[in-house]
């Protein structure tokens, strides 16, 4: 089931206007909350989110918080969803004619639900993921989470295709992020990770767990690091509300360490996963 401006419909149902600005320009911004054991991970941090990158496209919210926390969990029960997550996704709206310049218009809302595995015992955490590295070709606010992902999906795509799992993207000689993920590497027992601005998404799963290593005394720094960086540090992962915390095991090939999931990030992971679960709507 689906919910699409103020209705629930099936998914055969589910129909936006071809002129709607979300899909001729990507003139539209999305969120997506991870649901474990049939609730919500981070919604408040995910709402604060849609509604900061809704302000930067000038664009008005057309549900009020209580409004769309009753809609993801109406759509968990319809779906019987247990682990997985639920998608919302704003457009600017259907004007009548395509047309660069910007008019008033009633936005378009679209909901729906995605099952994913048990994250408790994902095999992918056990193994790691392999990264490889490209260029990072993204527009300059990725700050703001729009639809823009073409991309971020070639390199995905060209990532699965070389046998990776993921792409690290390079910007200045720094790494940014991975193609859907916030990157992180761990040197001598310090966790080391790109500080927020429009180079980055500001991950809600990021901000959690930075909270969570903080009431743990874990040493952080924020700042850039490279790519040779990385190649030597003891560990690396990366976040976010699909993967959690994803050890990374190799860069280019190159092995991270010993080459398997390290101790710092599977204890984040762990830590992360408990601390969801209790903080879950």
């Amino acid at each position: 089931m689906i919910y699409i401006n103020g209705d629930y419909v099936s998914e055969k149902d589910a129909v936006v206007s071809i002129f709607d600005r979300g899909f001729l320009m990507a003139d539209a911004v999305y969120e997506v909350t991870a649901v474990l054991d049939g609730k919500m991970v981070g919604f408040d941090g995910h709402w604060a989110r849609l509604q900061r990158s809704l302000g930067e496209l000038h664009l008005a919210c057309p549900l009020t918080r209580t409004e769309l926390l009753a809609i993801h969990r109406e759509l968990i029960a319809r779906n019987n969803l247990t682990h997985g997550g639920v998608y919302v996704q704003i457009t600017r709206g259907n004007p009548g004619d395509r047309d660069y310049i910007i008019a008033d218009m009633a936005p378009t809302i679209v909901l729906f639900t995605q099952d994913s595995p048990d994250p408790i015992n994902d095999s992918d955490a056990d193994k790691g993921w392999r990264v490889m590295t490209a260029p990072d070709l993204r527009w300059r606010r990725r700050d703001i989470k729009s639809v823009q992902l073409l991309y971020p999906s070639l390199v995905k795509t060209e990532a699965a295709r070389q046998g990776f799992d993921d792409a690290w993207l390079i910007e200045d000689g720094a790494i940014t992020e991975g193609t859907s993920n916030n990157a992180y590497i761990i040197k001598d027992g310090v966790i080391i990770t790109r500080e927020l601005s429009h180079d980055i998404l500001h991950g809600v799963t990021r901000a959690n767990l930075l909270a969570y290593a903080a009431e743990r005394q874990m040493k952080v720094e924020i700042r850039p690091f490279t790519l040779t960086e990385a190649k030597d540090a003891d560990e690396a992962f990366v976040t976010s509300a699909s993967a959690y915390v994803m050890p990374v095991v190799s860069i280019d090939g190159h092995a991270i360490g010993d080459g398997k999931p390290g101790s710092h990030a599977l204890n984040l992971r762990k830590i992360f996963i408990e601390e969801s679960i209790k903080a879950a709507l």
